[in-house]
């Protein structure tokens, strides 16, 4: 598929009343358009106009989304492959400014970076591509090409199996984009290591998101009994282990995920004090609350309880749920660790939920830290969808 003329195909006119709507965002609804000009098709270049012509921004067109315009620029630039390095570029190199002690990291992501419908992860000499937008998946291989010259990567590897690819109107599809080879990679955090399966793992094959909270945890493990709940493939209690935790009892439902965390606990040294069985969340908190079970430190890091606004009431019951067991598998002056990546959940919901488990547990907790997605996910102000992760530390008393 070749890439479309980059010059304006068309005018965006948008509808009086969502001629402001947030200054800055990069998604024009389409409800917020009057009428469109000319003959885009989809992921085509257009202009974005304000009910008196004004010209507003320019962004990329999909008549088949709910999200008609991304936008990519406020300015009356061109879009010319300098337009595209100059973005690749500047996102390289913030990340070259915050990123350290990894070769795994969000190297791009999306809005946040002007790059609406891009994401790009980077394990060691690999980047794993996402293009969730027409407009970007039409210019995949420039940006691809793009993306090994400023980075220095010499493989790119396409994760375009995400749902929301087929709101877009998008094919499924893996596979190497330039290069190829293996698809397990060996990163390391720290001095923790671990195998990425980039085709086959979780999103792009692992969770950039959580590495710094996941450091910040592990200082709380030194000498301490630990119980990683969602342990997914055990990232949260290896750091722990490394960090001179006693024990690490890791619960998920996934026997696959606990194959890997096996196997990043043998890969690490730490297999003697790490066991992990296969087990649903609530059900095996409740049967260790009944066996009188406590620990120095329990980690809760669960699946998004909300992919959706009308998901949240439930969700919120169950986060409440969820931090209820923990807070009763706590021994008194332990630590709790709990996190939420529902970008719908927000912090004070989940705060007010947190608040209420202690209530009903019986509990005081003090809060040592509120925390949220790793830097490599900077939050753009006037895109609050760039902020979604939250990470409490609490001591319960």
């Amino acid at each position: 598929m070749t890439i479309h003329n980059d010059s304006p195909r068309g005018q965006v006119r948008l509808a009086p009343a969502r001629a402001v709507g947030v200054p800055g965002h990069l998604w024009i609804y389409a409800g917020y358009v009057a009428s469109v000009s000319g003959e885009p098709v989809a992921g085509d270049v257009v202009d974005v106009l304000a009910p008196n012509g004004r010209f507003i921004a320019r962004g990329l067109y999909n008549p088949a989304s709910k999200i008609r315009v991304r936008i990519i620029t406020s300015e009356n630039e061109p879009i010319t492959e300098q337009f595209w390095k100059s973005r690749v570029a500047q996102a390289v190199r913030l990340r070259q400014k915050i990123v350290t002690g990894t070769n795994a990291y969000r190297l791009v992501y999306g809005e946040a970076d002007h790059l609406p419908g891009l994401i790009v992860d980077r394990y060691d000499d690999v980047l794993v591509m996402q293009t969730l937008s027409v407009g970007m998946d039409l210019r995949k291989d420039l940006l691809a090409n793009l993306l090994c010259q400023e980075s220095g990567a010499t493989r790119v590897y396409l994760r375009n199996d995400a749902k929301s690819r087929v709101l877009e109107g998008l094919p499924l599809e893996r596979g190497f984009l330039r290069g190829g080879g293996t698809t397990t990679v060996e990163v390391y955090e720290g001095t923790a290591r671990f195998l990425v399966d980039i085709e086959r793992g979780q999103k792009t094959g692992w969770f950039c998101d959580q590495r710094e909270n996941r450091l910040v945890a592990a200082r709380f493990a030194a000498g301490a009994e630990v119980l990683e709940v969602f342990a997914h493939t055990g990232a949260f209690g290896i750091h722990a282990a490394l960090a001179g935790a006693k024990s690490v009892e890791g619960l998920d439902v996934s026997e696959e995920a606990l194959v890997l965390a096996r196997s990043h606990a043998a890969l690490n040294k730490v297999e003697d004090r790490c066991l992990y069985r296969m087990a649903d969340a609530f059900e095996e908190m409740r049967t260790l609350e009944r066996a009188e079970r406590r620990y120095d430190l329990v980690l809760l890091d669960p699946p998004a309880f909300a992919r959706s606004k009308q998901a949240v009431p439930r969700a919120l019951a169950g986060y409440k749920d969820v931090n209820l067991l923990g807070m009763k598998l706590t021994k008194p002056e332990g630590v709790l660790v709990t996190s939420s990546c529902s970008h719908h959940v927000t912090e004070q919901e989940l705060w007010t939920g947190i608040r209420l488990a202690a209530r009903d547990a019986k509990r005081q907790v003090r809060l040592l830290e509120q925390r949220g997605q790793a830097s490599d996910h900077p939050i753009l102000a006037t895109m609050p969808e760039t902020r979604y992760l939250k990470c409490f530390i609490l001591q319960v008393l």
